[in-house]
């Protein structure tokens, strides 16, 4: 792994294993490393890229790293063999994913092509040989169904369906992670799809979040 544009902070390192302890997950050394080194990147390349509008480096760690984090149980007991990350971004939660489960093919897509250079760049980077990248509108992408398919601050839930339906297995489901209970949202939902809203306790955020479930309803005999 090429880490020589990289660095984190010992502060950051403690912090890191508390929360992976927190959450019970476990993470060998080149996990650890890589999810730090990861950080680094994203920190380095938002005063260009404008990636995300958290810039501070101690609100990057919780509201971004933490919060993909708490996915990580729930995803693994799953056990996707090929995940899609919607609208991903500056790789949140795709590429945490990516460096938790590398059992999984982990497939990123964006619509900015400064942010799939960015996507490239880190997976490349942080070794992660379980990645893929594609530039393009979801509602275009044509690839073989997925396992799972999740997404954070993409769209409303209704909206992420109808775009990404075509490349969910029929026995697939989505993980839209989410912030308080988007009870508006669930309402909106079509009657061929169940949902189920999982809590998710982030360790260094006081603030809601959650997990929705979905997945499309078995056909009536």
């Amino acid at each position: 792994m090429n880490t020589a544009t990289v660095s984190s902070s010992p502060a950051d390192a403690r912090q890191l294993d508390s929360w992976l302890a927190a959450l019970q997950l476990d993470a060998d050394a080149t996990q650890r490393q890589r999810l730090l080194d990861y950080l680094a990147l994203l920190q380095r390349w938002n005063r260009v890229y404008n990636l995300t509008a958290v810039r501070d480096p101690e609100q990057m760690l919780a509201k971004h790293l933490a919060d993909c984090l708490a996915l990580i149980a729930p995803l693994r007991a799953r056990a996707p063999a090929r995940l899609l990350d919607v609208g991903s971004g500056g790789g949140l939660p795709g590429l945490v994913i990516a460096i938790l489960l590398p059992a999984t093919e982990v497939v990123l897509c964006d619509a900015v092509r400064k942010k799939c250079a960015f996507l490239q760049q880190a997976a490349a980077t942080l070794g992660l040989r379980n990645v893929r990248v594609e530039h393009g509108r979801i509602e275009a992408l044509t690839l073989p169904p997925f396992d799972c398919i999740t997404s954070r601050a993409f769209s409303e839930l209704a909206q992420m369906l109808r775009l990404t339906r075509h490349l969910l297995r029929a026995d697939g489901c989505w993980a839209a992670m989410k912030g308080v209970r988007p009870d508006a949202e669930l309402a909106a939902l079509p009657a061929d799809v169940r949902a189920d809203v999982q809590p998710l306790i982030v360790p260094g955020l006081d603030a809601q979040r959650c997990v929705v479930w979905l997945r499309p309803s078995e056909p009536k005999s």
